[in-house]
């Protein structure tokens, strides 16, 4: 549904002003149907409850911040918000150090329940076949993925891994998990969502150290890194790579997503694009951001709808600042969200 005239009055009023007090001084919040935008999920400080959601409408021009807590009384979201999934009427917030994953109407951001159930350390998640798979990786401690049903949130199965548990995508009906994090492992492993079970042997790229797992058309796309050179891979249903791309002199290439039959993606503070049928790197970056440090350069960054956006997180000293981009480059949009935006989610 797209904002009619009148519904743009009202966000706008509540972007701007955020209540209206009645006679008695009353705080009222004006319901809002977040559609036709983006969310913003800003990840906050380590140890404190201070994650939360942004929305932007597609027309970036109008902005609500801290979205969970003006539709939930006034509650906190939860300890760093790692990442969100949507399926249905549902969205599904995964808060990594209050180990849990609170889940909302994904329009009205009213919420709906929450998964607490198995959860230790969460990462990443995806849905398939109406169930959600959650990576579980304790420091030192247990690795796994739970799944539970997107219906009415219940515990189903718990699938044990003895390596790391990182990204989580689907593709073809599979679900393929990430064995790597940091800049060390080159695996994935693959689930029947059938049955829950780990699917055949682990799928191991040649080159490289797997920083970034994608889905995109039912294949499954990779980016690793290696300290000259860096790969990129596209793997099928069945977990067979069938393209392998070197991309020369371009060294810990990160940040991987599509959009618009194009690669895009970084290395350090440089972003790159390639056609999907490319078989050679590009030369020039299309962009050169803003150099946050080892930690920080380009911690949010995803590329839809013929945009690139990317967050410049200030080092966690203040709120984050999004830069919106063509996919040719072009700065069209600064606007200011909460404090480590990590990542961009249609609706």
């Amino acid at each position: 549904m797209k904002f009619n005239k009148l519904l743009q009055i009202i966000f706008g009023f509540v972007l701007f002003f955020s209540i209206s007090c009645t006679s008695e001084y009353e705080e009222t919040i004006t319901e809002i149907s977040y559609q036709n935008g983006y969310f913003i999920t800003n990840e906050g400080n380590y140890g404190q409850p201070n994650a939360e959601v942004s929305f932007i409408t597609k027309d970036l021009n109008l902005l609500q911040n801290d979205i969970y807590k003006a539709n939930n009384n006034n509650e906190n979201l939860g300890d760093v918000l790692q990442t969100m999934a949507v399926s249905g009427d549902k969205a599904f917030l995964l808060l990594n150090n209050s180990n849990k994953i609170q889940v909302v109407n994904r329009y009205t951001f009213k919420k709906l329940g929450t998964i607490t159930s198995e959860i230790n350390q969460p990462r990443y998640m995806a849905v398939a076949n109406n169930m959600l798979y959650v990576s579980n990786d304790q420091y030192l401690g247990a690795k796994y993925v739970s799944v539970y049903k997107t219906s009415d949130l219940s515990f189903v199965k718990k699938i044990p891994f003895s390596d790391t548990a990182e990204r989580v995508v689907s593709a073809g009906g599979n679900i393929f998990v990430q064995n790597a994090t940091y800049g060390f492992g080159n695996t994935l492993t693959k689930i029947n969502t059938t049955n829950n079970e780990i699917d055949g042997t682990p799928i191991s790229v040649p080159n490289g150290n797997i920083n970034k797992t994608i889905a995109y058309n039912n294949n499954v796309y990779v980016i690793a890194e290696g300290t000259a050179n860096s790969y990129l891979y596209e793997i099928s249903p069945a977990g067979t790579i069938t393209k392998n791309i070197t991309l020369t002199s371009i060294p810990n290439a990160t940040n991987l997503q599509i959009d618009g039959g194009k690669f895009f993606f970084s290395s350090a503070n440089k972003i790159y694009s390639m056609d999907l049928n490319a078989t050679a790197a590009p030369t020039t970056p299309i962009i050169t951001a803003v150099d946050g440090g080892q930690y920080y350069t380009l911690y949010g960054f995803n590329v839809m709808d013929g945009r690139i956006f990317t967050s410049d997180v200030k080092g966690f000293s203040q709120a984050s600042e999004m830069n919106v981009y063509t996919t040719s480059g072009t700065l069209i949009k600064k606007f200011t969200v909460g404090m480590g935006a990590n990542g961009v989610y249609s609706n």
